[in-house]
């Protein structure tokens, strides 16, 4: 279903072709039947979920701050590490470091959290916590592309770029992948949203929240009428190009893909947008009447990430909002190698609420058991301090965690050594997370294949396999 090879060598008639070879003009007619076709396509076996809602909590959350609780570093405040030390980005390595929180068990399953995550954790018995994860990767941009394409460069498939190849969106009115971008692009650029070598037609598309115009240029400047004459003449002159040319030219095909779906987003988008129907009780539950205008923002994300799952979109990410108390740091707002309490809490109270929120949302609204929510980081930070007040970088074990359908809720699963530096049980990589993510969504990962440069690749690349014990 999957193999583009199978695909490219077995050309066939398109419903494209059929109203060019046909009719004595392309029209309005063509373009209608066009506009007619789903995007969706069958997973391998029977899904969990639908969708996927991945929160990426850029810069790096320190683990042993908010989910990854160790009483030794208050017993060891100040002392060298008693065990190798990697080398970290700045090699400015102190003592041991406490945490500046308490920790509180939440829930029925008794899952500790710490003060930074209130909201958090009175969702506890609805996390899948992930204390074992790991990276191969030290830094911002290089990690912020292995947790999002499974390579530390660029060039290589988003998640959502994979999944949206792989199944399709619900809707034909929005694309499969979108960004909500109103904390900016992480470090690495925009290419880590891309499609790869994947055709074009699977890339994010961004969308801008607090924007006059979520998306640039979405209302058009002209009649309806006129603009589907225009856009199918120019579907017309492609296809005919793509027949002179010897058919089935991938990138003509994508390009009129991206007409069609561009022409529906014109009503899709704005109808998303407009939040009047909302309640105000809902607004408050993410966060939106917050005085914090950063949560609020935040707020907004979460609420629209709930919008798009209700119209089909299959993976969603959300982006966080730069600190007014350090704004060069956009794009690693969570990276705090000084002032880690300020930082941390400021970034806390920015994602906290709203994040709680859209569970829960989720939850009462019956969407829950459909839809994967993932909160991650690209690593996690330090035991030990660099210089006096901060954490450096640290891929060698790191806390993610997990809500939804399929996964096991009030649930913790792998775990670092005492001092939080070393994941030393469950070790689990990126190839893990997203081999085990497309399982739930359907899909087996070792058949969701492209071939590229003389090679099958895949998101999972050859080491990921499926994490059963997470499973429902």
């Amino acid at each position: 279903m999957f193999d583009e090879r199978l695909m490219l060598n077995r050309r066939q008639l398109s419903r494209r072709d059929m109203l060019l070879g046909t009719s004595t003009g392309f029209g309005l007619t063509a373009f209608a039947g066009l506009a007619a076709e789903s995007p969706a396509r069958k997973p391998h076996f029977e899904p969990k979920i639908k969708s996927v809602i991945f929160c990426f909590m850029s810069g790096g959350v320190s683990h042993v701050d908010s989910f990854d609780p160790k009483p030794r570093l208050a017993r060891d405040a100040g002392k060298p590490m008693p065990m190798p030390v990697k080398p970290t980005m700045f090699n400015d390595v102190k003592g041991i470091m406490p945490s500046p929180w308490s920790f509180k068990n939440y829930g029925q399953c008794g899952m500790p959290v710490s003060e930074l995550f209130p909201h958090m954790g009175s969702r506890a018995d609805d996390l899948c916590l992930i204390r074992s994860m790991t990276s191969t990767a030290n830094e911002h941009a290089q990690g912020n592309f292995v947790i999002h394409t499974g390579q530390p460069f660029l060039g290589f498939p988003n998640a959502g770029a994979w999944i949206n190849y792989g199944l399709g969106s619900e809707n034909r009115n929005l694309p499969g992948f979108v960004v909500l971008a109103s904390g900016g692009v992480p470090l690495g650029g925009i290419g880590m949203y891309g499609s790869g070598f994947l055709p074009a037609e699977h890339q994010a598309s961004l969308l801008y929240p607090e924007a006059l115009e979520a998306l640039s240029n979405i209302r058009p400047n002209e009649e309806d009428r006129e603009q589907q004459r225009r856009l199918a003449f120019i579907s017309s002159m492609d296809r005919q190009f793509m027949g002179h040319a010897g058919g089935g030219d991938p990138q003509i095909e994508t390009a009129i893909r991206n007409y069609e779906t561009a022409y529906r987003m014109q009503t899709a988008v704005p109808e998303l947008m407009e939040l009047s129907g909302e309640s105000e009780a809902t607004k408050r539950l993410y966060g939106m009447d917050s005085p914090n205008a950063n949560t609020a923002a935040y707020g907004k994300q979460c609420l629209l990430a709930r919008r798009l799952v209700e119209r089909g979109v299959r993976f969603i990410e959300l982006t966080c909002l730069m600190r007014p108390s350090d704004p060069g740091q956009i794009g690693n707002p969570w990276d705090q190698h000084t002032a880690l309490k300020e930082g941390h809490a400021e970034m806390a109270l920015q994602v906290d609420q709203p994040i709680a929120g859209l569970v829960a949302d989720l939850k009462a609204r019956g969407l829950l058991d459909q839809t994967l929510v993932i909160w991650a980081g690209e690593f996690g930070r330090t035991p030990f301090a660099q210089g006096a007040n901060g954490r450096d970088h640290n891929p060698s074990g790191f806390s993610i965690w997990l809500a939804g359908g399929g996964v096991k809720r009030g649930f913790t699963y792998g775990q670092t050594d005492e001092f939080g530096y070393y994941a030393v049980e469950n070790n689990m990589t990126v190839y893990d997370l997203w081999a085990t993510v497309l399982h739930l969504l359907g899909v087996d990962h070792e058949r969701l294949t492209y071939r590229f440069g003389g090679r099958d690749y895949r998101l999972s690349d050859v080491h990921g396999r499926v994490i059963r014990d997470l499973l429902a």
